[in-house]
């Protein structure tokens, strides 16, 4: 537990870095919702997540530009393929997802069969570490979200399937290496949920408003009582979340027939 109130020099730089991983994730968490394809956030966070496995097999270096062009050409593959079932099969492009991802899960476990630090790695992965960001390591990823971003809300019209897709790829392999999988799956899906009933601008920022909160509460808690900061930033979004819904239920008036539009738009 945390004596003497919160020590900015941890929290600061987590907290930064939960504000970077939802600059990009909520308006992408919106088209997911849209598309109607969940799980896909999970499927490539899984597939980057076994370019990295797959790079610490062959003992490069963690840190080093070869596993991040492992984790980035992993996930891009993957997004190549379901930019084509999506083409071809489109009325089971959910399924395939999910296969796709317990693929790719179970792929990491059996590359780290043999590895007796296999245990911590899948944690690493699944929960992440951005109690461990620090402003120079965010710094390439803000650059990054920086140009996505500026790509996605000025051609988002233009991109169409194959550039969401390859979007989505680049932008998921950066986030999981900071918060983990499970982060990157509440992050892009439960504030795009929560504000459904809104619309336009009004639902991004009301997202990104719950996302922000959450973090905040989740970090400072996990830091108060030294508990997995990934884990406990989920349930306080999910708490966030729930509030938020309930509150936007008594007070914006959704038409019949138009719930399932506000949430694709």
């Amino acid at each position: 537990m945390m004596e003497g109130g919160i020590d900015w020099t941890i929290v600061g730089p987590a907290l930064g870095a939960g504000l970077l991983i939802l600059s990009t994730h909520v308006p992408l968490g919106q088209e997911v919702l849209k598309r109607g394809i969940i799980f896909i956030d999970l499927a490539i966070a899984q597939v980057a997540g076994l370019g990295v496995i797959a790079a610490h097999s062959m003992n490069w270096d963690p840190n080093g530009m070869q596993v991040q062009i492992a984790a980035v050409v992993a996930a891009l593959v993957a997004a190549l393929g379901l930019n084509w079932t999506e083409r071809r099969w489109p009325q089971i492009q959910e399924p395939l997802i999910g296969i796709l991802f317990i693929l790719a899960a179970t792929g990491g476990i059996l590359l780290l069969a043999g590895n007796p630090h296999g245990g911590e790695h899948l944690k690493e992965l699944l929960v992440g570490q951005i109690l461990w960001s620090t402003w120079p390591s965010l710094l390439p990823v803000a650059i990054l979200y920086a140009i996505l971003l500026a790509g996605w809300f000025t051609m988002r019209s233009r991109l169409g399937a194959l550039g969401f897709y390859m979007t989505f790829a680049i932008v998921v392999t950066a986030s999981v290496q900071i918060v983990g999988i499970y982060l990157v799956f509440a992050s892009l899906i439960i504030p795009a949920l929560c504000t459904s009933r809104l619309r336009g601008g009004k639902r991004v920022i009301a997202g990104y408003g719950v996302g922000a909160l959450s973090y905040f509460i989740g970090i400072v808690l996990s830091a108060w009582f030294d508990l997995p900061t990934g884990a406990i930033i989920v349930w306080a979004m999910a708490a966030t979340a729930v509030a938020c819904g309930l509150t936007l239920s008594k007070t914006v008036a959704v038409p019949a027939g138009v719930a399932a539009e506000a949430v694709s738009d």
